[in-house]
């Protein structure tokens, strides 16, 4: 799932490659690595897990794929300004996908620019083709299925602790999904912007691999992030709750636990 700037470097030329900055549009003008397209993933927000709105996701996702030009044969690199969370959901929405090659640039693009490597200010448009990937269901979960399944999966919530205890309100409801631990997506990354070893990665998520494991932020960027982390250590039974608390927490009917 992560490709070294070195390993990028060597496919740049190649063909089959489809680079992705997914950085804001003014970062990618004052400079980019070399062929990278700019999509902005931020702005593809999906708090709607009913059976309706995934299937409005998976067009929209699939229309976003077919004009990017991703097609079986590519090879997907996504980026941002370190490994962080927009270059992991770019990931993981190719996971979804089952799309087999794609990667994030392991220290993104602050990591490449600190080893010198090219970079140019020009702007490339994608080359549209026709997106086929077909759907796999056991790397999301939705709220119905979280619910049916409090007290069975493990639930890590990626956000800051302040949120995660209520402290922080960005929804109509403060707190967490019962039973979830806090784990916060930015204890992944090294200072250099890039992802910590599987070693240092192991202490934090104590799981068992036998474990079904869901993660869950705001809105499924910082909670990709934590399901590379967990695929990266190996852990096959793992999904992102897209609607995450942005979801979750609008919606009364759903328990709630915070610190107060």
């Amino acid at each position: 799932m992560l490709k070294s700037p070195e390993e990028l470097l060597e496919l740049l030329q190649s063909p089959t490659l489809v680079l992705v900055d997914c950085r804001s549009y003014k970062e990618y003008a004052e400079g980019h690595i070399p062929g990278a397209i700019n999509i902005d993933l931020f702005y593809y927000h999906w708090l709607d897990t009913t059976k309706d709105g995934i299937s409005a996701f998976e067009k929209q996702m699939r229309t976003l794929f077919s004009f990017m030009g991703i097609t079986s044969e590519k090879t997907v690199v996504f980026y941002d300004d370190v490994a962080g969370m927009s270059a992991a959901r770019g990931v993981w929405l190719m996971e979804y996908f089952s799309h087999e090659n794609a990667f994030m640039l392991n220290g993104g693009f602050r990591k490449w620019k600190s080893l010198g490597l090219p970079i140019e200010i020009k702007t490339n448009g994608p080359k549209p083709a026709k997106f086929s990937g077909k759907t796999n269901k056991e790397v999301l979960a939705g709220f119905e299925y979280i619910k049916k399944n409090l007290g069975k999966a493990k639930l890590v919530d990626a956000r800051t602790k302040e949120e995660y205890e209520g402290k922080v309100i960005r929804a109509a409801r403060k707190g967490r999904i019962p039973d979830s631990v806090s784990i916060d997506w930015m204890l992944n990354i090294n200072e250099d912007g890039t992802m910590k070893s599987t070693e240092e990665l192991e202490k934090l998520y104590k799981f068992s691999k036998d474990d079904e494991i869901i993660t869950y932020c705001q809105g499924g960027y910082r909670a990709a992030n934590s399901f590379v982390a967990l695929k990266l250590l190996g852990f096959k039974n793992v999904k992102v709750y897209l609607g995450s608390w942005g979801e979750w927490g609008n919606r009364l009917d759903l328990p709630v636990e915070d610190n107060s």
